[in-house]
């Protein structure tokens, strides 16, 4: 039995074959983001990154609410203190600094998505909303401004006029809005993100590892450095590519007229 004071258990932690469940657990605080959790939430995702049997990670949230964004009180003194600092063995949520991940993320949001829970989604590849949710991403009605890349993300994927009413103002907007300005994948009746979003991990899950892997690093260097490093860097990943068990296998299996069994190696 946990205390009120207990910061030990702010995230699950679950395997379901080649799945890893990370579930916010802070739901008498909506999920906001402590310090506790902010470093257990990096600590599940390197654990997921660093472990070669799982291949999809799928985020959700305990209680009613997916998150309603930092604990500013909490950590009002621990902005110099190092509590959004990851070194290069550590992966961010927020992917603004430490390791870079390199296997796929899916989120699954119910009820309150503010502010950090905006950018940890931007910064995620897979995204199922509920169509009750809620967002804002508030940061200038509480005299900051966000800092896990909103700044950059929101605007890439919504556009620059789409997305400044939201961020200059901190404005709310609902799960229909959040679809229409590309920050998230589907919207699904309430009660349903959890399950679709399972249902994608598992399909992704069913291919191949190094595959995804690859894709997704190219992915990542086209968000980050441009679509012409990301496209004279693609001919770089097909030699592991090619060479691999796994490409023989879905030679195989396509030949064979049935579902390939990838081992990621």
């Amino acid at each position: 039995m946990t205390t009120p004071n207990d910061t030990s258990n702010r995230i699950t932690y679950e395997t379901d074959g080649y799945i890893c469940l990370i579930g916010l657990n802070r739901a008498d605080k909506r999920n906001a983001f402590d310090s506790h959790m902010i470093k257990q939430l990096s600590e599940a995702l390197t654990d997921y990154e660093n472990d070669d049997n799982l291949r999809c990670a799928l985020i959700f949230a305990h209680g009613e609410h997916f998150t309603a964004g930092l604990d500013l009180m909490e950590l009002q003194d621990k902005w110099n203190k190092g509590a959004f600092e990851f070194n290069d063995k550590e992966i961010d949520p927020w992917g603004i600094g430490g390791k870079l991940r390199t296997k796929p993320v899916v989120v699954a949001i119910q009820g309150t998505c503010f502010t950090a829970g905006i950018e940890l989604i931007l910064n995620s590849d897979v995204v199922i909303v509920s169509d009750s949710c809620n967002f804002a991403q508030m940061e200038v009605q509480r005299g900051i401004m966000p800092f896990g890349g909103a700044s950059v993300r929101f605007v890439a994927a919504a556009g620059w006029q789409k997305a400044m009413p939201y961020l200059l103002t901190g404005k709310n907007f609902d799960a229909q809005t959040a679809d229409r300005l590309n920050l998230v994948s589907e919207v699904v009746p309430n009660g349903e993100e959890y399950e679709r979003a399972l249902t994608i991990a598992k399909e992704i899950c069913s291919a191949a590892p190094l595959g995804v892997q690859g894709l997704l690093s190219s992915a990542q260097d086209a968000s980050r450095n441009g679509a012409k490093s990301a496209l004279a860097n693609i001919h770089g990943y097909l030699p592991h590519l090619f060479h691999s068990e796994d490409a023989k296998e879905g030679a195989m299996a396509m030949v064979e007229r049935r579902e390939p069994e990838f081992k990621g190696r």
